[in-house]
Order: C-alpha cells, then sequence, then structure tokens
C-alpha cells in the first residue's frame, strides 16, 4: 500500500477493539479515506470461506462499515480526496478510494455469499452515494464563495465510474432533482456543474451524458445541467451528435426532443444542431440506407428529422433552403420506391414536413395516406409544444335556466334521391354541380349496375373509363371503396371490353401509380367473384314426414316443388323431430359454370405483354419495381384462379417464363411475389400437363431453386408420381 498503517486484528469481542469506549467509535475520529482504506483493504485480505466461520470473521468488518455509509462518512471521504487533490495527494490512494467506493457493495456481497445488509443492496447504497456527492457539492459551493480553490475532478471520476456499470438510474435519480434545483438562478452551481460533467474521463463520458438526457425533464434543465460540453469535449460531441441518433435507435422520442432541444438552446450549439439535420438528411435521402435499415432506425431518423425542423429559424431555413429542397426530393423519391407501406409512409410525412418549413407561402407537398395515431405522433413533433400559461377566465354565462326547444316533431330532411338508370349516372358522373346528387349516385352505382346488367352492357367501357378517372369531389366516408365496388361490379356484368380496356390501360401513358394498382386490384377482385359459384341462399328445413295433398292448379307451374313434396312424402326416414325440437336447416349450395373459364385469358395474357418496355413516366423494371411487385402477386393470383379452366395449361407456360426472365430481381417483394407464381403454377395446373408442356420451364426452375428452396425437389417428385399414379389408374 502506499505507506499507511496496516489495521489491527479485530478481537473476538465483535469489533469491540475499533471502538473507544460505550460513546464515540474510535474509527470516528480519524480522516475518512484512510479509515475506509484500512477497512476495505482488510477485507480485501480476507479470503471468503466455504465455512460459517467465514461470514463470522468478516462481520465486524461490515458492521462499521455499514455504520460508516449510514452516517453520511461517504461525503466526508469525497470531500478529503478533493482537498488532497488541489495540494496534490498520491494518486494511488485515490484510485484505491474510487476502486472501493464504486465496487463495495459487489465485493461485500461477493465476501458475505450474498447475506450482506440492505445497505449495500445496489438501490439503495448508490441513491445514497448520489446524496453523498450533493453534499460535496455544497462544500466545493462554500469554498469558492470563499476564496478557496479545490478539485472536483475525484467526484467525476466517481460519477462516470459508477455510470458506466451502469447504475445511471440509481445514482443520477437523486442527483439530477437535486442539481436541476440548484442551478435554475445561481450562476455558481451552473458552473460546477458544468465542470462536473467536463472532468468525467472519456471512457466514461458516454454512460454520464446518456444518463443526464435520459432523466432530465426537460431540454433548459438539461443545458443547464452541461453548459458546452458538446463544445468543449470531442467525445461528448461525437456521442450526441452521431451514435445518439445515428448509430444507435432505440431512445424514446422525450430523450431525442431532450437531446435536440438542448443544442439548439445556445448560438454555439445551434451549429451543431445544423450540421446534424444535415447528416441526417444525408441518411435519409440514401437508397442503401431505406433498403438495408431497419424500419424502426428509419422512423426513429424520420422524428429527429422532424424535431430538428421545429427548431430551425426562418434565417437559418434560408440558408440551406436549396439543400433542403435537395434532401427532400432524393429521400421523398427512394421512400416511394419502397416496398413495405411504412416506409412509403414515412417519407411521405417528412416530405410534407420539410416543404411545408421551405415554402412559407407558395405550394407544398401533399399526399394521401392513412391519419392514424402514429402519423399524427410525427406531425406533431414538427410543432414545439407552447408554454402553459394561465388563462384569465371569462364571465360565466349560466345557461342552465333556459328552455331548450321541443324538437320531436321535427323530421330529417328528405335526403336526393339516386339516379334509377346507368345513363343518368354516367350524367351525374361526368357532368353534374349538385354534390348530394353525385354522392348518392356513387353510393347507389354498384347496385344499380348488378340490377341492370343489360343496360350496363351497353356502356360497360366508357362506364369503366369514367371510374378510373373519378376523383373525390365531397368527403364521403369509404369512396376508395365505393368506387371499387363500382369497378368490380362492371367488370363481372361485362368482362371481355371491360378487362381488354383495363389491361390496355396499364401500360399506357398519363396514368399515376395509384390509378395502375387500381387496375390490378380490381382484375383480382373481379376474378375471384367470377370464379366462386354462387350461392342462392335457397334453405330448406327438414321436417317430420308425412302425406300431403299436392297444391291446386294455380301453382302446378312450380314443378320442382311439386318434385321435392313427391320425395319427401315417398322417403323413410329414421331420425324424426321430436316435439318441441326445432327443426334442423340445411342449405344447399347450388353449382354452376366457372364464368371464369371463358375469359381467363383476357385478365391474364395482355398483363404479361409490354412489362419490359420502359415508358416515359412508368418503368417497371426501374424505379417502379413497387408496381411490378404488385404486378408479379397479381398474376400469381389469376393463376391460382383459374385452375380447372382450359386456358391454365398456356397460362402457366407463359408465366413460367415471366418468373424465368424476372429470377434474378434486387427487390425483395418481387422475388416474393415470383415464388407465389411458382406455387399457384403447381397447384393450378395438371400435374401430366406439366410434365408433358412444361418439362424445361419446371427443370430451369428446379436448378434456380434447388439450392435456396427446400421444398423444390420433393415438389418435382410429387409432381412425377401423381402423374405416374393417373396413369396407372387409366389403364
Amino acid at each position: 500500500g502506499p505507506g499507511l498503517p496496516r489495521p489491527a486484528r479485530a478481537g473476538g469481542g465483535g469489533g469491540a477493539g475499533l471502538r473507544a469506549g460505550p460513546g464515540r467509535p474510535r474509527w470516528a475520529r480519524h480522516p475518512a479515506c484512510l479509515v475506509f482504506y484500512i477497512l476495505f483493504r482488510n477485507r480485501r485480505g480476507s479470503r471468503p470461506l466455504s465455512s460459517p466461520s467465514a461470514g463470522r470473521r468478516l462481520q465486524p468488518i461490515v458492521e462499521v462499515l455499514e455504520r460508516f455509509v449510514r452516517e453520511g462518512r461517504l461525503a466526508a471521504l469525497m470531500w478529503e480526496v478533493c482537498q488532497q487533490q488541489a495540494r496534490g495527494g498520491p494518486a494511488e490512494l485515490q484510485d484505491a478510494l474510487l476502486a472501493g467506493v464504486v465496487a463495495l457493495p459487489d465485493r461485500v456481497s461477493n465476501s458475505l455469499r450474498g447475506r450482506n445488509p440492505a445497505v449495500f443492496f445496489p438501490q439503495n447504497y448508490f441513491p445514497l452515494l448520489g446524496a453523498a456527492i450533493v453534499e460535496v457539492l455544497h462544500e466545493i459551493s462554500a469554498s469558492l464563495r470563499g476564496g478557496s480553490d479545490c478539485s472536483i475532478s475525484f467526484v467525476s471520476q466517481v460519477l462516470g465510474k459508477v455510470c458506466v456499470h451502469g447504475r445511471q438510474k440509481e445514482i443520477l435519480s437523486v442527483l439530477v432533482p437535486r442539481l436541476a434545483d440548484l442551478t435554475k438562478s445561481d450562476c455558481i452551481w451552473q458552473r460546477i456543474c458544468w465542470r462536473l460533467v467536463e472532468c468525467v474521463p472519456e471512457r466514461w463520458m458516454e454512460a454520464v451524458v446518456l444518463g443526464f438526457v435520459q432523466r432530465a425533464p426537460g431540454a433548459d434543465v438539461l443545458s443547464r445541467l452541461l453548459g458546452n460540453l458538446v463544445v468543449k469535449n470531442k467525445q461528448a460531441q461525437f456521442v450526441v451528435t452521431q451514435k445518439f441518433l445515428l448509430l444507435q435507435y432505440g431512445y424514446t422520442t422525450a430523450v431525442l426532443q431532450n437531446l435536440l432541444g438542448y443544442l439548439s438552446l445556445d448560438s454555439l450549439r445551434r451549429a451543431l444542431l445544423i450540421k446534424v439535420l444535415q447528416e441526417l438528411l444525408e441518411t435519409w435521402s440514401s437508397s442503401s440506407a431505406v433498403k438495408h435499415s431497419p424500419a424502426e432506425q428509419q422512423e426513429y431518423i424520420s422524428k429527429a428529422i422532424l424535431i430538428c425542423l421545429s427548431h430551425l429559424k426562418e434565417p437559418e431555413i434560408e440558408s440551406c433552403r436549396q439543400e433542403l429542397l435537395t434532401s427532400m426530393m432524393e429521400g421523398v423519391k427512394c421512400h416511394l420506391d419502397s416496398s413495405l407501406p411504412q416506409i412509403r409512409r414515412l417519407g411521405m410525412i417528412v416530405a410534407e414536413s420539410i416543404s411545408s418549413k421551405i415554402n412559407t407561402d407558395g405550394p407544398v407537398l401533399k399526399f394521401q395516406y392513412e391519419e392514424d395515431d402514429e402519423a399524427r405522433e410525427l406531425k406533431s413533433l414538427l410543432v414545439q409544444a407552447p408554454s402553459i400559461c394561465a388563462v384569465p377566465s371569462l364571465p360565466d354565462d349560466n345557461d342552465d335556466d333556459l328552455t331548450p326547444y321541443d324538437m320531436s316533431e321535427d323530421k330529417e330532411l328528405k335526403k336526393t334521391k339516386a339516379p334509377v338508370y346507368i345513363r343518368d349516372c354516367i350524367e351525374v358522373l361526368t357532368g353534374s354541380e349538385d354534390t348530394d346528387k353525385w354522392e348518392a349516385t356513387v353510393k347507389a352505382l354498384e347496385s344499380l349496375v348488378r340490377k341492370n346488367p343489360a343496360a350496363t352492357r351497353e356502356v360497360s367501357v366508357e362506364l369503366a373509363k369514367i371510374l378510373l378517372h373519378l376523383e373525390e369531389k365531397t368527403c364521403i366516408e369509404g369512396f376508395a371503396e365505393l368506387r371499387q365496388r363500382a369497378q368490380v361490379a362492371v367488370l363481372t356484368v361485362d368482362p371481355i371490353p371491360v378487362a381488354q380496356y383495363l389491361t390496355s390501360q396499364f401500360y399506357s401513358l398519363n396514368y399515376s401509380l395509384r390509378q395502375r394498382m387500381d387496375i390490378l386490384d380490381v382484375l383480382v377482385l373481379a376474378a375471384r367473384e367470377l370464379s366462386f359459384p354462387k350461392v342462392h341462399g335457397k334453405i330448406k328445413h327438414v321436417e317430420k314426414p308425412c302425406v300431403q295433398l299436392l297444391p291446386g292448379s294455380d301453382s302446378s307451374n312450380d314443378w320442382r316443388k311439386i318434385v321435392d313434396e313427391r320425395i319427401k312424402s315417398k322417403t323413410r326416414r329414421f331420425a324424426k323431430v321430436r316435439p318441441g325440437q326445432k327443426p334442423t336447416y340445411v342449405k344447399y349450395m347450388a353449382s354452376g359454370p366457372n364464368e371464369f373459364n371463358s375469359v381467363a385469358g383476357h385478365f391474364f395474357f395482355p398483363l404479361l405483354q409490354n412489362f419490359d418496355r420502359p415508358l416515359s413516366t412508368f418503368d417497371l423494371l426501374g424505379e417502379d419495381h413497387f408496381v411490378l411487385g404488385r404486378l408479379v402477386h397479381t398474376l400469381a393470383v389469376l393463376m391460382y384462379l383459374a385452375v380447372n379452366t382450359v386456358a391454365v395449361t398456356a397460362m402457366g407456360k407463359a408465366l413460367m417464363e415471366f418468373v424465368w426472365a424476372l429470377r434474378f430481381h434486387t427487390d425483395s417483394y418481387v422475388r416474393q411475389g415470383l415464388l407465389s407464381c411458382i406455387s399457384s403454377v403447381l397447384l393450378s395446373v395438371p400435374a401430366e400437363h406439366l410434365l408433358n408442356n412444361m418439362t424445361e420451364e419446371l427443370l430451369e426452375t428446379q436448378s434456380w431453386l434447388g439450392g435456396k428452396m427446400w421444398w423444390c425437389m420433393p415438389m418435382f417428385f410429387w409432381l412425377v408420381l401423381q402423374f405416374a399414379c393417373n396413369i396407372s389408374l387409366k389403364l
């Protein structure tokens, strides 16, 4: 040790040798740092034994350490070391005391095998240590006010080592509230707090800064506690501007608001705020980051960008307006290209926010997306919360004495009648200025189309064109669904010409991506409706058999009913309905032809024709790969719905060639669609047709997926086995 006397052995009197009598203990008369060092070194020198006598041997020392902590001697210890540092005390003693103060709970627990006193539990010890630090800071404040010099570095080292050991919550839950109150109006206390964190060694700086950022109740308190630490300390600047924002993303929105609000509250730190915003926008507008970063990290970066924008002032926006505009255009393009709806919506919200900041007087970007709680939370970050102030109360006009009107006889105003003819609907949707009539037409169009199929076929293509370009004039609840259902109804009533029109418009110019995806959705819904058998809600009930008279001549035309009654009367049943028992109802699903059989090719083949021909505003193999993914999934669904149709083999062969052309696409959404296409082909095309007409395509697919998909080879052999079984059955 550094020239210190070795401790005397504790006698068998339970620590009585360490006392000066029945009053004050002897160790309390000596310097606290020396007493703690001797006790801690004696405890370290005693090797823990497995025998019960080991605990009794260490018990006197632990009792003295417990009283040492409870009586506040830790504050005296740190104050003595601070005075020694000012006079140039021994560094070895300070290092030993630092290790002992921070590791005391762990050392005591290891020595006593977990049977340590409650004061040495971490949740109890470190709050006491935080209170001791506050007492030392009071002594330092009094010393500075008295004109004496002292050092604070030992306290900073204790704080840093405790935080890096993961005990920020326990020590800062006491330290931060006390320091926040002391620094409200005292500049000396503010300087003490700034010096406290500036003297923390760099290897522990991240843990201390993170603890203060998480525990501070607001950005103004954090500014009082840390000062211009990020300007003076490079490690703190890296942690605040890089690590917390770009390399990590697990912190809450409150932490982000504290961190970025702290940067905005001082003129020296605002330059770092603008630098942080530029780096965040660079990451946000990077296509590589959008493709490969987790959605949680992209949401975290988007929140940070919105908070930074909320703190920018008009001169700062003016100085970087062009850079903001460039980042916005690049970033919104990358986000809209993503196949994940969450990423696309994040890009829309951030782009709208940037546009509203740089174009305060002119037009701003506006996207259509679902307004849920998450979107509202993101938008709220762009507006700083105003300070709460007392609003003078207005005189209260008591209206309890007013007599309410009698509204029991009031009747609701009669709504506008919807048109009853298809051509009248077309006139209303194309040229009417009556919004009520337009709204009634949109709501009634689907049922009107299904009730009048003959009239619909006369104007089906014209009506499909109107619905494809129809925009919402008034705020109708579920407008998109109403329009889509009307389009599906028109397509199912007159499938061939309407399908030819829609598939031709999918690759035409001057259509938005939303309209092209609407076309695909309508094709899928109509194909599903056409391929499923119609259910006629014919309900029959089983009752006790009995001989019934035939109906009279007035109902003789209903021959099916007559036959059913004859069958019932002559059928012998073993299960009868007992008195009081309800009859059993059976629902019969009428069978019918697959209406999708004759039109499947009109839905399917035109979508495969021009996918590799880029247009000036539409490039499926380029930047519009999200629409390509929707197209691939649509083809897979159409292939699956074409089961047992005449054209299913030709459709499967064409689809396998389409899959082979796109097998190396870089987007995961497109590749998932290609796997769905292969599954649909295997499920829809008969096994003998697969092996007779598509052997080459199957082998190519097997070679492509053989090393990646474990089910490919068993599926191939299953097809061969099924084909062999079919041949044997025929023989």
